[in-house]
């Protein structure tokens, strides 16, 4: 679960992790006066919207008055900010932060998720702050320091003071440094968070460290131990697909193709997702029904899958292990009739109980285009996608 800046800032806060000023508005008015509580010569106005690259598409503006603000505030509510985050359709703005401005001296990046790979949290760190970390990962991968960290230590104090110095952090404030970096690892074991991002991670000219910026995002396997952060969710700022796919446990990630997946596995969802590309097509989804998906569960993904009017042609890919094939099968049907289905849909099974799930399709009236292997599949649904235009 994503959360704001402003909220993710006031989480930070209360573990120690210094942050700016900062004061919500949702009306030119309201901005206006919190650039005047703040009293500051310059303010920042932000938009808060989930997602970066809010600079650049105009989200983020400094005021030298709490009438500029308003002035500011009456043209970024309302907008359909548009970053590289977001799509071409963006994100409508409805709430502002206004933050009081500060001396900056330099930017750096901190980060800290899940090392997948070892399956340990690492603890990132750049001097190059404010841009695009993906980008600076992508062209100068020296520019990011890494450490490690012991799940049973957690980050020692001598792993912060090392970043700090690869930083170039001043030394009469590696300590200083150290202590935000521990407070923000802190912050990060004890929300069960899977992501937090400072970009940048300010030092101002008065030798003060700040999050200049902050993005969290929850585990949401760890949610039941932070019932209170439910209230931070934002629904507007999520695809109503992804929201509705929630609601029945289904993962589903709403993509810019127009080939509908359904397949049980997140493992057998990526290799899906890949050899429709490698077949020249693009997948619309990445929806995984889980291994012991019931067939309501089944039917109620298949109404998500059509809902999205991109879509142009289904693939199910179904391995049943724990899940039958057969009911898998009588779920497809089942949807496919109470919607009224009319685009192509393949379907390859295997696994238990495949030959009585292929007997279902094959009985029904739907037409359903049979496939043997994965590559069959991919090669039949491009082309049943491609025949739609």
């Amino acid at each position: 679960m994503k959360i704001h800046e402003y909220q993710g800032k006031a989480l930070l806060k209360e573990y120690g992790v210094p942050v700016p000023r900062g004061i919500i508005a949702r009306t030119p008015d309201e901005a206006e006066a919190a650039a005047r509580d703040l009293g500051t010569d310059v303010v920042v106005v932000k938009a808060q919207i989930h997602a970066g690259g809010r600079g650049k598409g105009g989200g983020v503006k400094l005021a030298t008055s709490p009438a500029e603000a308003k002035e500011i505030a009456s043209h970024v509510l309302g907008m359909q900010l548009v970053t590289h985050q977001t799509g071409p359709d963006g994100r409508e703005v409805k709430t502002l932060l206004i933050e009081e401005g500060l001396p900056i001296d330099r930017e750096f990046y901190l980060g800290i998720t899940l090392d997948r790979v070892t399956g340990r949290n690492v603890f990132m760190a750049s001097s190059a702050g404010g841009m695009d970390i993906e980008k600076v990962a992508e062209e100068t991968p020296e520019l990011i320091l890494k450490e490690t960290i012991d799940p049973s230590v957690g980050l020692r104090g001598f792993q912060a003071r090392k970043l700090a110095f690869g930083l170039g952090i001043p030394n009469d404030l590696i300590n200083q440094a150290a202590k935000f970096m521990l407070a923000l690892y802190d912050a990060y074991e004890k929300m069960d968070a899977s992501l937090v991002e400072i970009n940048p991670f300010l030092l101002t000219k008065d030798n003060r460290l700040v999050a200049l910026d902050a993005k969290v995002t929850f585990d949401d396997n760890a949610m039941f131990r932070h019932k209170d952060y439910a209230n931070l969710r934002d629904l507007d700022e999520e695809e109503p697909l992804e929201i509705e796919a929630s609601k029945h446990d289904l993962n589903y990630i709403k993509l810019d193709g127009n080939i509908g997946c359904m397949v049980n596995g997140a493992g057998l969802a990526m290799a899906t997702m890949d050899i429709i590309k490698l077949a020249g097509g693009e997948p619309a989804n990445f929806l995984d029904v889980g291994g012991g998906a019931s067939q309501e569960r089944v039917e109620q993904a298949f109404k998500i899958l059509l809902a999205d009017e991109n879509v142009k042609a289904v693939l199910i890919n179904i391995f049943g292990g724990i899940v039958r094939c057969d009911m898998v099968a009588n779920g497809v049907v089942a949807a496919a009739k109470n919607l009224g289905v009319s685009i192509p849909i393949v379907a390859r099974l295997e696994g238990t109980n495949v030959e009585e799930g292929r007997r279902v399709l094959n009985n029904s009236d739907i037409g359903i285009i049979p496939a043997t292997t994965m590559s069959d599949a991919a090669d039949k649904v491009v082309s049943a996608a491609n025949a739609e235009f």
